[in-house]
Parts: structure tokens; sequence; C-alpha cells
């Protein structure tokens, strides 16, 4: 098992990925470990949990979870088994480690040799994790899911109805959270953050022994009436705007950049990239950058997305392919845009809040669908 402090002796300055790749993707982890700290600083809450999942949204799960212990979380967020026996090996047995989709039966025997806590999201759930607990003569721990407003994971109300009225179905269950999720947390005058607001309370309310969990990053800027006792921040750990739009307070931490291959000249009428989609009516300078949606650039951005040269912002023309893009620099002095120069994609004068929209998405897909074949570059983090 990988040591915690082994792990981030590795982060002020490692490099993966292939050397001679013409794209490179920096995190920066001391940005990672300022939001967390900027995020528990507003918290009037007991802890800020992180939510590590997709390999960290996209940013290096082996970096940025134990940059994250070095800035003093102790609570992680999971999506499925494998990552939290992954985290587990990354971070050794201290933090706590939630794993959001819950236990089947034929897991069981994993989550307890891991450590891990599941979510309980469904009576089917409770029944195997309890009834596990109960033949083993103990207590397990585990959390608990109601759904307030998502109809999507957690106990719906008919469910967390019987279970009030079946209370020893929870009888061999250390119950160490409950928890809900904030449907609209990142519209912050949507009425039906404060609806769920209120009913969490009095579900939290039931179970006075447990600590309770309703915000996400957004949730913690909403205010300490949605605060409880743990937080659960994903996006606004990365840099993402908590409220997707209007000014961020994050401090960014994923910046994407690439070399030009090659620049054309147009004189004439020309159509550029699969299907035309774009003409050129010249004169114009088209460069090619090798990244493309095998990468995690949305194709979605074709004619619609934009990335900058030296401060000058250029528009992707023509359709994003598997390994290509194609952008218009012809208001960039040639100097700045011929091969080998950089170009900044996401991150700086490309944020991300403004990007995702371009793209139909939001910064959530951007951050972890970032690609394998980026050098990738951690820098801080000690």
């Amino acid at each position: 098992m990988t040591s915690v402090s082994s792990a981030q002796s590795e982060t002020p300055s490692h490099s993966s990925g292939p050397d001679h790749a013409a794209a490179t993707l920096t995190i920066n982890l001391d940005a990672l470990m300022a939001n967390y700290k900027w995020l528990s600083k507003k918290f009037t809450g007991r802890h800020v949990g992180a939510a590590v999942k997709a390999n960290a949204y996209g940013t290096g799960q082996p970096f940025a979870a134990p940059a994250l212990f070095k800035a003093g979380c102790r609570i992680y967020f999971v999506a499925v088994l494998g990552e939290g026996i992954e985290l587990r090996e990354i971070l050794g047995p201290e933090p706590e480690i939630y794993v959001l989709a819950g236990v089947n039966k034929s897991e069981i025997s994993e989550f307890r040799a891991h450590n891990l806590i599941p979510v309980l999201n469904h009576l089917g759930q409770i029944e195997d994790w309890s009834g596990a607990a109960t033949s083993d003569n103990a207590l397990w721990s585990a959390a608990l899911h109601v759904d307030t407003g998502m109809a999507r994971l957690g106990l719906p109300d008919d469910e967390f109805q019987t279970l009030l009225a079946e209370h020893n179905r929870l009888s061999s269950v250390d119950l160490k959270l409950v928890m809900t999720h904030l449907a609209s947390g990142d519209e912050p005058d949507n009425p039906n953050n404060l609806i769920q607001r209120n009913s969490f309370q009095e579900i939290a309310a039931r179970f006075p022994d447990a600590e309770a969990s309703l915000a996400n990053g957004a949730g913690i800027l909403l205010g300490p009436e949605y605060h409880f006792d743990v937080a659960r921040v994903g996006l606004a750990l990365y840099g993402g705007n908590p409220f997707g739009s209007g000014p961020n307070p994050m401090s960014e931490v994923v910046h994407l950049k690439a070399k030009i291959l090659q620049v054309r000249k147009i004189d004439s009428p020309q159509g550029v990239g699969y299907g035309a989609t774009h003409r050129a009516t010249g004169p114009a300078r088209i460069a090619t950058i090798p990244v493309g949606y095998a990468d995690g650039y949305p194709r979605s951005l074709g004619n619609r997305g934009f990335a900058v040269i030296d401060g000058i912002r250029i528009p992707v023309v023509g359709r994003v392919s598997m390994d290509l893009i194609t952008v218009d620099v012809t208001d960039v002095p040639e100097h700045l845009s011929i091969p080998g120069c950089e170009v900044n994609l996401l991150g700086g004068d490309v944020p991300s809040d403004e990007l995702a929209p371009a793209a139909d998405t939001v910064d959530y897909e951007l951050f972890t669908r970032l690609g394998r074949r980026f050098k990738r570059t951690y820098i801080g983090g000690a």
C-alpha cells in the first residue's frame, strides 16, 4: 500500500505521459489545496469532504487525493467500489471513504477488506448490508441517502417511510452519515433549493446520532443554512465555477496547452475539415492542432469553440476530428502562429465556464474527459 507521505513526496514536480506529446496538461496541486482550504473557511459545519470520483475529475487521483489530504481532508467520496479500492491503496487506513453507488451482495467482502463505507440508496442495499452485519454479529458503518428531489439515487419517500416504520432494518448498521443531493445547487435563486433543504432538515432530525450532509461546493456558497455537518465538494475543488457562470471565486487548477502542427494559407474559398462545415473565404491562415475528441476535446466545439494565442482569441473552425482541431489564426501575428507555437485550449483566458456552454455541456464533462495522450505536469502539492 502506498502511504500518503510517499505519494505526496512525488507531487511537487512530477510529469507523466509521453515526453514527445504535443499537448501538455498542467495540474496545479497548490491551487487545489488552496481551494479546499478556502471552502473549509467558508463552511460552518464539521468537515469538508472531497469528491475524487472519475480520477479526481480528470486531474489524477494518485496526485489530487494526497494533496487534499495534506490540505486537511479526511473524508472522501468516490462513485464505485473500484475507485474506493484504488483510493485506499493511495491514502492508507486513516481517511473515511464513502462509495456513492452503494453496495451489492457480491461486493460486501471487498468493502470490508478495504474498510470502505457504502452509501445505502434503497431498501435492498440496506437489507444486504445490515443482514451481512447481523450474520457477523457486528455493527457495520454505512451512510444513508434519502432522495429529496433528484429521482436518481437515494430512498424515495415510500421506502423512507417504510424504513421509519421498521427501524430495526438498521439494527446492525452504524449510521455515520445521512445525506441528500441538491438538484439545482448551482442556481442560487432556484426555489427548489430551499424546498430540498427544508425537507432534508426533517429527515436529518430523524437520525440525531448521524452527521448530516447536503452541500456541495455551490451549497457551501448558498449560505450556512445549507451547511449541516459534512460537505461533499467536487467541481469547485478543481477550479470549476460553483455556480456555472458569473465571477469564479476558485483558483485555477487545470491548464491545457498544445503546439501548432501545421499552418495552411488559403487565398481562395475552400472548405475546412470533414464535411467542409466551415468555408474559409480567403485570405486566411488555418492552424492544425494535435488535440481531438479522442483526447476529450468535445466534438460539439466544432465551429463553436475558441482558443487563445498570446491573448488573442481565435475560433475553432470546421469539425473537431479524432486527433485534430483547426483554428483560424489569421488575426494572430505570423511569428506567434507558426508550427511549434503554443495555443491555450483550456484554463487561463479560456475559462472552463465559458468553453463548456459553447460545447453545450458543463465544466464537469470538460474535466472528466481529459485524455491520456497529454503530457501531464503536476506542480506543487508539497
